[in-house]
């Protein structure tokens, strides 16, 4: 089966996109409304893309009636964000706060999550994440012909938790991606959660 993108629909496109390209890192995002409140938002179209200075990239869409979503705009008005890495038992909740709602409305109360403070930083973070990312506005690219956001964030703090570390051959710390059971985004409403890890050494 060959797959020509010219003759598809956006949507269409990103139903292939979405299943070929997998699985992908999904970024359960904190960012702060006009209100004061804490919006929750996820996002797997997420990655690295710089260590100096350590950047990652968002890539935003818009709402279904063509309004920038909630995140993109309180980034781009107030800069700062929690990214988090959520658990694979966390994906109903991941899912839930995908949710269209009004701006004003969090879905941090809405889902009763708990918060709790990202010393040295003035977004907090979830409680239930064991890795969380202090973050701050660097970029934004407009892309395409529906002017997707492609936002550009800063790390300045990673938090991680003390139980999700281990130890390697070299006796450096380093995190356990099993202990982590990280959440990953597949097509449609599918999901993936880690099996098991492999390593294999660079050549030199």
């Amino acid at each position: 089966m060959q797959i020509d993108f010219s003759s598809l629909t956006p949507a269409q496109i990103y139903h292939w996109m979405t299943q070929s390209i997998v699985p992908r890192p999904i970024a359960w995002v904190i960012s702060v409304n006009e209100m004061g409140s804490y919006n929750l938002a996820p996002f797997s179209y997420f990655n690295a893309v710089c260590s100096d200075p350590p950047l990652v990239m968002l890539s935003i869409g818009r709402k279904p009636g063509g309004e920038y979503k909630d995140t993109s705009e309180n980034l781009i008005a107030r800069k700062n964000c929690v990214i988090h890495i959520a658990k694979s038992h966390l994906a109903q909740l991941v899912t839930d706060s995908s949710r269209t709602l009004p701006a004003e409305t969090s879905e941090v109360d809405e889902l009763g999550l708990d918060l709790v403070p990202f010393e040295g930083f003035d977004v907090p973070r979830l409680a239930c994440c064991d890795i969380a990312m202090a973050c701050s506005f660097n970029q934004v690219h407009e892309l395409g012909r529906n002017k997707q956001r492609v936002i550009y964030a800063e790390v300045h703090q990673l938090f991680v938790s003390d139980e999700v570390i281990a130890e390697d051959t070299k006796g450096r710390s380093k995190i356990d991606a099993l202990r982590v059971d990280p959440l990953a985004r597949l097509g449609s409403s599918e999901y993936a959660v880690m099996g098991k890890v492999i390593s294999i050494p660079r050549p030199k």
